[in-house]
């Protein structure tokens, strides 16, 4: 599952953060925080779910999640003193369109947790790769991560008996690379629950359409409908929303660090809530995806520490 962009800038984020260190209690930062972190989780289960579990069809799952989303997304803003969503663009929705249907239609064929993991990873090494094409350097300890990480991903797709199938795992990757792009454009994109909510309401009509032109594949089932209205309203709405909320109280490497265990929440929920089994082959490229990111992440906080003034060393922002 990863996540909406912070659209947060470094030096007005921190202070923002040094302002308001004192105005929310620990606990209950604490709180918000693992609330969103399951929420981000719980998307790949709703999916997962209702695409195995249910007769609904990937197509009408990712347009009532989007539209859901779009409503919820839209009545918090309003709720918060917005006239209307008035944020995002289409290019961004675009890119939110091609990672929701991705998602979907690679649930067809993956189990949650390796779902999870191969969205993550797409998603991190997609804003990784970005950073180095934009000049930015990486040294020691984050080449040895990034290598660990890619290397994981190789050992999930390698053919074998436990591998997951191909044309699942080819739909979540170019998922996980739409939601970098959408994490990347959105980065200054201002108010971050205004911008994802005028981006959501900008997937309808694409939504729609996608349902049209697969009509005659149409599933509309019940219980799929309501897990396709839960990832959209409360997983995606209500969790954005959480997670924005506790963000401004988290330190960047923090928010970015505490995202690791959203794929470990997604494998814990499908071998506990779908039965799916859990493999060697997932474990191991969990630990070596998980821990290569948090190498680059890790590494690159202590670097800008200890030189401040090195704007060309990379550290990759924390995405929800």
């Amino acid at each position: 599952m990863r996540l909406p962009p912070i659209g947060t800038d470094g030096k007005i984020a921190a202070r923002t953060r040094t302002a308001k260190a004192q105005t929310m209690p620990f606990l209950r930062t604490t709180l918000f925080t693992a609330l969103a972190l399951v929420a981000f989780a719980g998307n790949s289960l709703l999916c997962r779910a209702a695409l195995a579990h249910t007769h609904i069809d990937a197509a009408s799952f990712t347009t009532v999640r989007l539209l859901s989303g779009a409503l919820v997304l839209g009545c918090l803003v309003w709720l918060r003193g917005g006239a209307r969503a008035g944020g995002g663009n289409w290019l961004s929705a675009l890119a939110l369109f091609a990672y929701a249907a991705g998602f979907s239609f690679s649930y067809l064929h993956l189990t949650a947790a390796v779902g999870a993991l191969l969205l993550f990873g797409a998603v991190q090494t997609t804003m990784i790769g970005h950073g180095i094409w934009s000049g930015e350097r990486m040294r020691g300890l984050q080449l040895v991560g990034l290598v660990l990480a890619c290397g994981g991903l190789l050992v999930l797709l390698l053919p074998g008996l436990s591998a997951p199938p191909l044309i699942g795992a080819l739909l979540m990757l170019g998922a996980g690379v739409a939601w970098g792009i959408y994490s990347l454009r959105g980065k200054h994109g201002g108010d971050p629950l205004k911008v994802t909510a005028g981006n959501f309401l900008r997937t309808a009509p694409m939504a729609l359409i996608l349902s049209l032109c697969l009509l005659r594949n149409a599933s509309p089932d019940p219980a799929g409908l309501v897990y396709a209205f839960l990832s959209g309203a409360l997983a995606s709405g209500v969790g954005y929303a959480i997670w924005y909320t506790a963000l401004p109280f988290l330190k960047s490497t923090t928010a970015a660090t505490v995202q690791l265990s959203v794929p470990i929440l997604a494998a814990a929920g499908g071998v506990f809530f779908l039965g799916e089994p859990l493999t060697l082959r997932l474990l191991v490229a969990s630990v070596a995806i998980l821990g290569g990111i948090a190498l680059v992440i890790l590494m690159g906080e202590r670097k800008d520490t200890r030189s401040p003034a090195s704007k060309g060393d990379l550290g990759i922002e924390p995405r929800a």
